[in-house]
């Protein structure tokens, strides 16, 4: 009956340039300034020693890691762990991404540390919070990072606006992450009009409904193949070529599987976890979408 009934409301929603429903999603058609459909991302890469042999290791198997993703917290590295995950991306020709470091995780706010926790996720607690932010934002750039994963809404907007203002970077990439909790195309669209340069929604979103967001955004969406067990502990890997197909422009999240959860440092046994997850993956997209072209490195 999707797609039957409401058709009011449907055909508002239309009006605002949203989808009306999760119908069965066609070919995104749409790919990087490259020209690359796809590009393959390792999130929780939360040890420079991690992201040093996760990238040397990447090469020399002949895989393509675009983008490495630290979700520790900025604050929690020192100035030269940070400054050698920038070199290691220019080396590597991957974009790195670190994460604001100040959130309700870390706060002395009891809310965080409840089971009704979940409702807050990673957000921001007080304006002392966001001003903080900012400054582990400052700090980031200043010691040449130039992508950040954002976990606040209202974060995001004052970064955005910062942005355009001139006080920040033009160049800076500001990704909302799946820890804000949005999975639908008209939070997707929002996030976009806040600033977003990247898009990650909840993981476990079905094909039609990733399709929909899609079809309401420009930016890349960011995908989870396989999560953590606190995330739920699915794997996708045969779920990855089609979300290449319905959903590029898109970075597929993976490896994350090899770990217990978040906020945590991976062992070098879970790295190579993780490096075998990264080629089973990109052997997936060649054996069932081979025309799908990924991403060069050194493409941000």
């Amino acid at each position: 009956m999707t797609g039957i009934l409401y058709g009011v409301t449907r055909q508002q929603l239309r009006e605002l340039g949203i989808p009306a429903n999760d119908d069965d999603p066609p070919d995104s058609g749409r790919t990087f300034s490259d020209g690359g459909n796809f590009r393959i991302e390792v999130p929780t890469v939360n040890s420079v020693e991690a992201a040093a042999r996760i990238l040397a290791e990447s090469k020399r198997r002949g895989l393509t890691i675009n983008r490495i993703t630290e979700t520790f917290g900025m604050f929690r590295h020192t100035a030269d762990e940070i400054r050698r995950y920038v070199e290691l991306g220019q080396e590597y020709g991957a974009q790195i991404l670190m994460s604001v470091g100040p959130r309700a995780i870390y706060d002395i706010g009891g809310g965080a540390q409840t089971p009704e926790g979940a409702r807050i996720g990673y957000r921001l607690r007080g304006q002392e919070q966001v001003v903080r932010a900012v400054e582990d934002v400052k700090r980031g750039i200043e010691l040449g990072v130039r992508g950040f994963v954002v976990y606040d809404e209202g974060l995001l907007w004052v970064l955005g606006r910062l942005r355009t203002a001139g006080h920040l970077p033009a160049d800076l990439h500001l990704k909302s992450s799946a820890h804000c909790g949005h999975g639908n195309a008209a939070t997707a669209q929002m996030l976009e009009m806040l600033g977003a340069n990247s898009f990650n929604p909840v993981r476990d979103l079905t094909l039609p409904m990733i399709g929909a967001i899609r079809s309401a955004i420009s930016i890349p969406i960011d995908i989870h193949v396989d999560n953590p067990r606190m995330s739920g502990g699915f794997v996708r890997t045969y779920d990855a070529p089609e979300f290449v197909r319905i959903a590029a422009p898109v970075y597929l999240k993976t490896g994350n599987s090899a770990l217990e959860g978040h906020g945590t440092k991976p062992t070098m046994a879970q790295v190579d976890d993780i490096l075998a997850q990264v080629e089973i993956v990109s052997e997936f997209i060649h054996r069932h979408y081979a025309q799908a072209q990924q991403s060069p490195a050194g493409r941000f």
